[in-house]
């Protein structure tokens, strides 16, 4: 049981961080205190990235497992652990790699071109061509060959605002993820009334009647320069609250509003917040959960990997 004074942990982590050359990469949707001691903070794309260039012995993974995965995915070598191991992703999880492998050998004859969004298990990226995030999915798409139909897995809501971006029909996986679900007309409609003077952000992981009330529909990352750019000064985020900490830090002087649900003033994902500061702790001290992938499945989820990071320079 961790007894030490908020201050004291802070100290303790950083210093273990230290004496294990380590770097902690945090997503978007952590827990404040986790942000302020990460050394990076950013969307999938953005800790892929950072994942595939450090030189860090240990990668602490500070959001949800298939990040941990993709971490380890891009770094075979290094030791990769995550505070939570429970910490999951029903996106992810409404997308089995063994009913992905199953539906693509049912429908062989369609020589289908695999795009998974990064949300998925290190089986699914094993069998698809390419992964995108919800960052750079438009530049993945409009690269995909012309001549093969896209199978999109496993978010349908991404993969419907991609079709409206980009023009290009694909088949959709009929996952979603829990949290974006949650908003609906309605909400968004009431803070609309309620804050007449605040434009609309909205990931595209929301519902399609979400997303069309929206001033404007991107990933967390570009986010943060949109609402920095514009001239609005009050913005509704409709997307995990976590992100509200990240705006209110880098676009200091503007108001944050997080989109509310119809049960709620804000959406949270529960798997997210799992972790803690005293889980990043122990984390640190033990180097466990540690994310272990068998290296043929890692190999083969590399390339897909590999590729997307390669089509996003």
């Amino acid at each position: 049981m961790i007894t030490s004074h908020p201050t004291d942990l802070i100290a303790e982590i950083l210093r273990l961080k230290r004496e294990r050359n380590a770097v902690i990469l945090a997503h978007n949707y952590q827990i404040e205190e986790i942000q302020n001691v990460a050394d990076f903070v950013g969307d999938s794309l953005g800790l892929s990235i950072q994942a595939a260039e450090t030189e860090a012995d240990v990668i602490i993974f500070c959001g949800v497992h298939f990040m941990g995965e993709t971490a380890k995915i891009l770094n075979p070598s290094k030791t990769v652990v995550i505070p939570d191991m429970d910490a999951g992703c029903s996106l992810s999880d409404s997308c089995p790699a063994d009913k992905l492998k199953e539906f693509l050998q049912e429908h062989s004859g369609k020589n289908y071109f695999v795009i998974a969004y990064i949300n998925c298990s290190a089986g699914v990226k094993a069998l698809a061509d390419v992964i995108c995030t919800s960052g750079n999915a438009v530049r993945i798409v409009n690269s995909a060959p012309k001549h093969r139909p896209i199978l999109f897995v496993p978010d349908q809501n991404l993969g419907a605002w991609v079709t409206e971006q980009t023009g290009r029909p694909m088949d959709l996986w009929q996952g979603s993820c829990y949290v974006h679900m949650e908003y609906t007309r309605d909400s968004i409609e009431r803070a609309k009334r309620e804050h007449p003077e605040a434009l609309v952000v909205a990931h595209p992981e929301c519902p399609q009647a979400v997303r069309l009330l929206a001033d404007e529909v991107c990933s967390t990352e570009k986010m943060i320069g949109y609402c920095r750019d514009t001239k609005a000064t009050a913005f509704v985020i409709v997307t995990e609250e976590g992100m509200l900490h990240r705006l209110r830090r880098e676009v200091p002087g503007k108001v944050f509003i997080p989109g509310p649900t119809d049960h709620c003033a804000c959406a949270e994902c529960r798997y997210m917040k799992r972790n803690t500061m005293e889980k990043l702790f122990l984390c640190l001290r033990d180097l466990k959960p540690e994310i272990l992938i068998d290296e043929e499945l890692r190999a083969k989820a590399e390339k897909s990997v590999r590729k997307m990071l390669e089509l996003s320079k």
